[in-house]
């Protein structure tokens, strides 16, 4: 009976081939690969088939290319949990960027008067093109950055005010709630959207990740209690990095009358 691998496309049957090699140990963390040729020449393919097969273990991040040095199987990342859970105090979903436990440090660099991109002005219900603080945050770990983060505020809510930048006046860094109350505004409820999506190259080269690998893409929406959204993030999450969580309290359920306990 032929093997189940022998109806997938040879770049497939040979990437399933190199990664139980990986799995088994056969070629640990480190290892450097044999060149395409000598590849090409055990596995009785051309060269473009062992290309494609790299290519697609380096996008499931198993393998890493170092230029003018060749392809190594990559060690494993050390993989940390993005809780996503309500705060203790509030009972609010948790409203900071970096999760509880977060042992790293973080960057921010903020631009005024960035014109409001079209899905970005729907989800702050302005008009597109309408004035906008955008803040980049890079989450660190020994100083590589292993989460991204763009934030969008309105001009019209924040300008002129003590908070109109993010991480600067008295209030840099205390987050979104400590500053919308600052100016008067209550926010009162956080709409996360998780989506699948690929990471692009520049997003690739800041996270140390392969171009084309699986992340999640959180869409964080802050609103006030009038229903106003006074803040929207785009959160991108490397697969490979972090497992989301979302740990919810439930209230105690009152035990029907005639059950037991």
């Amino acid at each position: 009976m032929a093997d189940g691998t022998s109806q997938l496309a040879p770049y497939l049957r040979v990437a399933a081939t190199f990664r139980a090699r990986i799995a088994d140990g056969t070629w640990p963390p480190g290892h450097r690969m044999p060149s395409r040729p000598e590849l090409g020449q055990e596995f009785a393919v051309g060269d473009n088939v062992i290309r494609r097969a790299q290519e697609l273990l380096i996008a499931e991040g198993l393998l890493e290319g170092r230029p003018g040095a060749g392809t190594f199987v990559r060690a494993p990342a050390e993989r940390r949990t993005l809780l996503r859970t309500p705060s203790p105090v509030t009972g609010a979903p948790r409203p900071g960027l970096a999760p509880a436990g977060f042992d790293g440090t973080w960057e921010a660099d903020s631009t005024a008067k960035v014109s409001a991109p079209p899905d970005i002005a729907a989800r702050l219900a302005v008009e597109p093109g309408a004035l906008c603080v955008r803040t980049v945050y890079e989450l660190l770990l020994d100083r590589q950055p292993v989460l991204l983060s763009t934030s969008w505020e309105p001009m019209d809510l924040t300008g002129g005010t003590v908070i109109v930048l993010p991480e600067g006046g008295p209030l840099a860094g205390h987050g979104v709630l400590a500053r919308m109350a600052h100016i008067g505004v209550t926010v009162t409820r956080m709409v996360e959207v998780p989506r699948p999506v690929q990471v692009d190259r520049d997003q690739a080269q800041l996270l140390a990740v392969a171009a084309g690998s699986q992340a999640t893409l959180i869409e964080r929406t802050h609103y006030a209690a009038d229903g106003r959204p006074v803040e929207t993030a785009d959160i991108v999450v490397p697969a490979g990095l972090w497992d989301i969580t979302y740990d919810i309290p439930l209230p105690p359920r009152a035990a029907a009358p005639g059950s037991p306990g």
